[in-house]
C-alpha cells in the first residue's frame, strides 16, 4: 500500500480547498466512505492530516493508508459543520467513525399522553410526536424488567388501543387487581393521570420523590378513616421501597446527571455511560467500538451527539473523562434539545471526579472482557477453518431451516453469524409456495434461489453454509448452488442430529469430497458452534411459522370480500355471530349496520351465496 507522502495528487488538492467551516468526506480505492469529519478551517484541518509530524502516529497511519480521495461541503458555520457531521456519520456509517448502532435496534418505554387512559409499551424507535420515552435501555431484558415492575405496581391498563375500543367486559389483570379496566368501567381521568405522573416520576429515576408523595397521601388517607384506600398506597410503598433498596446511592448532592468514562486499547475503544437520577445510580451502559484512531476528546464529541440525539431524556449536567472536542457547540445543541442548560464538565477532584473514575473503571474492565470475547471467537473461527479445510475464515456463516404443519404454512428462516456471533438485522424469513413435504429439493431450490439467486446481491454472500440435514440434504444444497452459478465460491456443509439407537452421542459434520463425517476430536467448541446455528435457525423458523400460521387461523370468509375490512368485518361478526348467520341475512338488515351500505351488503350478499368457504 501506498504511506502518505506517496500521495502527491492528494497533496496537490490541498492548495484549493478553501479556509472555511466545511465537512470532509475520506474514500478508500473502492469509492467507499471510510471517515467523515469537520472543520472551523478546511484547509488547516485536510492539510495537518498529510505532515510530516502527523505521519509517525500508528492508528492514523492505518487510515491514510485507505485513503485513495476525498471530497469536502463547505457550510455557514461550525454548529452546521457540526450537525452535516452527524447526518452523514448516520447516513453511511463510515468504519472509522465512532458510530452507534442504529436507534430501532435500542428499546425505549413509551407512553401515549395524548390517549385519555395511556398506557406503558416498549417500542424501538423515538419519533417526534409528543410522547413521552424513557429509555434507551441497552437490552430488551432491562426494558422489561422495568415493565414488569411499573406493571405489578401501578394499575395501569395492558391491553393494545384496538383492544381497548372493543373490549366488552374485563380482562384478568382487572380479576388480579393490576389494572382499572378503563375499557369497561368508569374510571376517573385525572385519577388515572395521578397514576401516570407517578409512573413518569418513577421511570425518571425520582424514587425517593415518589415516595415522600405516596406516604403523604397515604397518612392523609387514614386520618380520614379511608383505611383501604390507605392500605393499598401502603401496598404500593413497599413495592417501591423494594425497587429503591436495589438501587445504589453515589453521590450526595441527590441531582440527575450522566457520567461518561471513555477507555482506550490499541485502536479498540470502551464507553460507559452512568446513569445517575436523585443521586441513585440506575442504569450502566457500555459501548464497545473497533478500529478508531481518533483522540479521546474527538471520540468523546462524537459519542455525546449521537447518544442525545436520540434520547429525551438529557440530564442538567454530564461529567465526562476528557473534555470533548466543539464542547460549547455541543452544549449549545442539547441546551436547545433540552429546552434548559446544560453543562458539560470534565471535574479534576472531589465526589464527581470520583464518579468519572467509577465510569472509567467500568470502561477499562468492560473493554478487557470484550477484547477477550473476540479473541475467543477469532480461535473458534480459527479451528473450524482448520477442521473444515477451508481457505479463508468462516466470518459470515448462513443457516436455513424450514417449517410447517403437515405441508400447511410452509415457511423457511435464515439466521447470519457474523464473527461468531448473531447478526439479528440479517436474518430473513421466507414464505414457500413449495410442497416442502412431497419434495425436498422443490423447496431448498426456493428458498436458495430466493437467497441467493438475486442478480443485486442485496446481502454479501456467506463464507459458510449451514444445511440441516445429513448427505441427501448437502448433495442437494450443492447441486441447487451449482445451478445458480455460485460452485466454489463459499463452503457448504450440512449437519445431521445424533441418532442414539445407532450409538451416535454427538451431530455429525458432513462436507462435499468426504466420505466421513468430520472428526473434530477434543476440540468440540467448532462443533458446538455449528449446533448453537442450527439450533437458533430452527427456533426462527418456528417462531416464524407460529406467527403466520395465527394469522391464516384468524382468516375469515369475510376477508376475501371486496369493500370489507377489519371495521365492517367486526360490527358483522359481533352483531350476527357468525358466517351462517351474515349468510341467512338480507341485503337490507346487513344495509342497516353502521358502517355499511346497500352497496357492500349486495357484495357481501352476493359472495356468501356463491361461496361454501368457513370463516
Amino acid at each position: 500500500m501506498s504511506t502518505p507522502s506517496a500521495k502527491p495528487k492528494l497533496k496537490d488538492r490541498l492548495a484549493q480547498i478553501p479556509s472555511e467551516p466545511g465537512v470532509y468526506l475520506f474514500k478508500d480505492a473502492e469509492n467507499t466512505i471510510i471517515y467523515v469529519g469537520k472543520a472551523a478551517q478546511l484547509k488547516k484541518r485536510l492539510s495537518s492530516y498529510f505532515s510530516e509530524k502527523r505521519q509517525t502516529d500508528a492508528k492514523l497511519n492505518a487510515l491514510l493508508q485507505r485513503i485513495q480521495d476525498f471530497e469536502f461541503i463547505l457550510v455557514g458555520s461550525e454548529k452546521e459543520a457540526l450537525v452535516l457531521e452527524s447526518n452523514l456519520i448516520k447516513k453511511h456509517r463510515p468504519r472509522y467513525n465512532v458510530v452507534l448502532k442504529d436507534d430501532k435496534r435500542y428499546p425505549c418505554l413509551r407512553i401515549n399522553t395524548r390517549h385519555p387512559y395511556p398506557k406503558l409499551s416498549i417500542v424501538r424507535k423515538i419519533k417526534k410526536d409528543g410522547t413521552l420515552y424513557f429509555g434507551p435501555f441497552t437490552s430488551a431484558g432491562a426494558v422489561r424488567q422495568s415493565l414488569k415492575v411499573v406493571n405489578k405496581t401501578f394499575k395501569l391498563r395492558k391491553c393494545s388501543d384496538r383492544e381497548f375500543k372493543q373490549r366488552t367486559r374485563p380482562c384478568l389483570h382487572f380479576q388480579m387487581q393490576q389494572c382499572l379496566a378503563p375499557c369497561c368501567k368508569e374510571v376517573d381521568q385525572e385519577v388515572y393521570r395521578t397514576m401516570i405522573q407517578e409512573v413518569v416520576l418513577f421511570l425518571n429515576g425520582r424514587t425517593p420523590d415518589l415516595v415522600k408523595q405516596i406516604r403523604a397521601d397515604m397518612i392523609q388517607l387514614a386520618e380520614k378513616r379511608h383505611f383501604e384506600k390507605a392500605a393499598e398506597l401502603r401496598d404500593k410503598l413497599f413495592a417501591i421501597e423494594k425497587t429503591l433498596e436495589k438501587q445504589r446511592s453515589v453521590s450526595t448532592d441527590m441531582k440527575d446527571r450522566d457520567v461518561i468514562g471513555v477507555w482506550t486499547d490499541t485502536g479498540n475503544v470502551m464507553i460507559t455511560l452512568l446513569y445517575i437520577r436523585g443521586g441513585f445510580l440506575l442504569g450502566k451502559y457500555q459501548y464497545p467500538f473497533e478500529n478508531v484512531w481518533e483522540s479521546k476528546s474527538e471520540i468523546l464529541g462524537g459519542f455525546i451527539r449521537q447518544f442525545y440525539e436520540r434520547t429525551h431524556s438529557i440530564p442538567p449536567e454530564i461529567l465526562v473523562s476528557h473534555t470533548p472536542d466543539d464542547v460549547d457547540i455541543i452544549k449549545s445543541v442539547l441546551t436547545q434539545s433540552r429546552g434548559g442548560s446544560v453543562k458539560i464538565r470534565e471535574p479534576q477532584r472531589g465526589e464527581k471526579r470520583k464518579l468519572v473514575q467509577m465510569a472509567l473503571e467500568n470502561a477499562e474492565i468492560g473493554l478487557s472482557e470484550w477484547q477477550a470475547a473476540n479473541e475467543l471467537d477469532m480461535a473458534l473461527l480459527q479451528g473450524l477453518k482448520y477442521r473444515l479445510k477451508m481457505d479463508r475464515l468462516p466470518q459470515r456463516i448462513e443457516c436455513f431451516d424450514n417449517s410447517h404443519l403437515f405441508g400447511r404454512d410452509a415457511v423457511s428462516a435464515m439466521v447470519v453469524f457474523d464473527m461468531a456471533q448473531p447478526k439479528k438485522s440479517a436474518y430473513r424469513t421466507y414464505g414457500l409456495t413449495s410442497p416442502v413435504m412431497q419434495d425436498d429439493y422443490a423447496a431448498m431450490a426456493e428458498v436458495l434461489g430466493r437467497r441467493y439467486g438475486h442478480a443485486d446481491k442485496r446481502d454479501p454472500l456467506p463464507d459458510l453454509l449451514v444445511v440441516d440435514g445429513g448427505k441427501g440434504q448437502l448433495n442437494i444444497a450443492a447441486d441447487i448452488i451449482t445451478a445458480l452459478g455460485l460452485k466454489g465460491i463459499f463452503e457448504i456443509v450440512g449437519i445431521a442430529k445424533k441418532d442414539e439407537k445407532k450409538g451416535e452421542y454427538r451431530d455429525k459434520i458432513y462436507q462435499l469430497g468426504r466420505v466421513n463425517a468430520v472428526a473434530f476430536g477434543r476440540h468440540l467448541e467448532e462443533l458446538f458452534l455449528l449446533q448453537r446455528i442450527r439450533d437458533e435457525a430452527h427456533r426462527f423458523a418456528i417462531r416464524f411459522h407460529r406467527k403466520r400460521r395465527g394469522r391464516s387461523g384468524l382468516h375469515s370468509v369475510l376477508d376475501d370480500i371486496p369493500g370489507v375490512g377489519p371495521k365492517r368485518k367486526t360490527i358483522l361478526l359481533t352483531h350476527f355471530g357468525g358466517i351462517e348467520s351474515i349468510r341467512s341475512a338480507d341485503v337490507d338488515m346487513l344495509a342497516a349496520l353502521p358502517g355499511m351500505n346497500q352497496q357492500v351488503a349486495q357484495a357481501v350478499k352476493a359472495y356468501l351465496a356463491v361461496s361454501s368457504n368457513k370463516p
